[in-house]
């Protein structure tokens, strides 16, 4: 199946428009004409490889909505028309004690990427996987999911990333009514940490560095706004957080956010793949708290996540671009220039204006 869409070339290449081929579907397939694709962050860092070497030519996008345009013979799940995502995974072993739990994400053999993985089912003249900024995709039924019809499809693009990455620590730690939960940083993760707990009837802290912000977490859902650099109120705050969950996309000091917590308290940390600068056990041993780290979500969790933000009408606040315009985009994400997520609007491709 040809497509159409934007890839890199080299670590240092602007994106641009690039033609290649998807597999015809299998009989468990699902051939997707994408309609939405978000910009992540990790799209950057792969296609500047800044996470080791990346495999090119390479085609950013794992927040991908769109519509059915065809399924295999042994697909009962969807049928053409249908809205759908795609996530980060497009394939697992399958039989592992995680992909057993509906834990993909955790694939004790390694789980397959949208873009920039292994392709282990071939298909194509490509070894590796590519992403969502194109025009069609075709993806195993199993990683395939269904898009609430109330949602507007473009801001539910990134429930596909940022919003797995922050509903899945909170329903794992049993966040609920009652509680104090913290979200430090906003940001892509950050706001909708915020938007989610607030559903979950915790009492929500937005915790950042810039007072600037209050306003826009308040409007968002935060009943509070703790600055981190005002070392008067972190320190009334100490010891009055059930949960935190850190959005922090750099290495930082923890010891000040883990004094936040309760006995028993924990933290999760779902922006930091770098390490961290400073952890102090002292701040653990007495208090029994914990510091623990959460990735994406399997698919059941996903579809629940996805299910849960039809029910309460939560999207991403997002900024819509033409695909013409992704590299800018890029540069704007880096400086954190954007509230909250960009999504590139694929009907861009087919009438010219990418």
């Amino acid at each position: 199946m040809h497509a159409h869409g934007y890839a890199t070339h080299s670590a240092t290449q602007a994106l641009g428009p690039f033609d290649f081929e998807r597999r015809e579907p299998r009989p468990q397939d699902v051939a997707i004409e994408i309609q939405y694709c978000g910009i992540c962050h990790s799209d950057i860092h792969t296609a500047r490889s800044e996470w080791g070497e990346t495999h090119y030519p390479f085609v950013p996008g794992h927040e991908i909505v769109g519509r059915v345009t065809a399924v295999g013979s042994e697909v009962s799940r969807f049928k053409a028309g249908d809205l759908v995502g795609v996530g980060c995974l497009v394939d697992s072993c399958g039989h592992c004690e995680s992909c057993n739990d509906g834990l993909e994400q955790y694939c004790d053999n390694g789980w397959t990427g949208t873009y920039g993985s292994e392709d282990k089912i071939g298909g194509t003249p490509h070894s590796h996987t590519l992403g969502g900024y194109a025009d069609r995709i075709t993806v195993d039924q199993h990683f395939v999911l269904s898009i609430p019809d109330n949602l507007d499809p473009a801001a539910a693009a990134p429930l596909l990333c940022a919003g797995i990455t922050t509903y899945s620590p909170l329903k794992h730690w049993q966040v609920s009514a009652g509680q104090k939960v913290g979200v430090i940083g906003l940001g892509g993760l950050g706001h909708m940490g915020v938007k989610f707990a607030h559903a979950m009837g915790a009492h929500v802290v937005m915790i950042t560095t810039s007072p600037g912000k209050a306003a826009d977490a308040q409007k968002l859902g935060a009943h509070e706004v703790l600055i981190s650099k005002d070392a008067q109120a972190m320190q009334a705050a100490m010891g009055s957080f059930d949960f935190l969950l850190n959005t922090i996309p750099v290495g930082h000091d923890v010891d000040p956010y883990m004094n936040l917590l309760k006995r028993d308290g924990a933290m999760v940390i779902v922006g930091s793949v770098e390490p961290l600068t400073r952890v102090d056990g002292v701040p653990f041993i007495f208090k029994r708290r914990t510091m623990a780290g959460s990735l994406i979500g399997g698919l059941p969790e996903t579809q629940e996540m996805l299910d849960f933000c039809g029910e309460h009408n939560i999207v991403c606040d997002i900024e819509m671009i033409d695909m013409k315009d992704v590299n800018d985009a890029y540069e704007r994400t880096v400086k954190g220039d954007v509230k909250y997520r960009f999504v590139i609007d694929m009907a861009t491709l087919k009438n010219g204006a990418a």
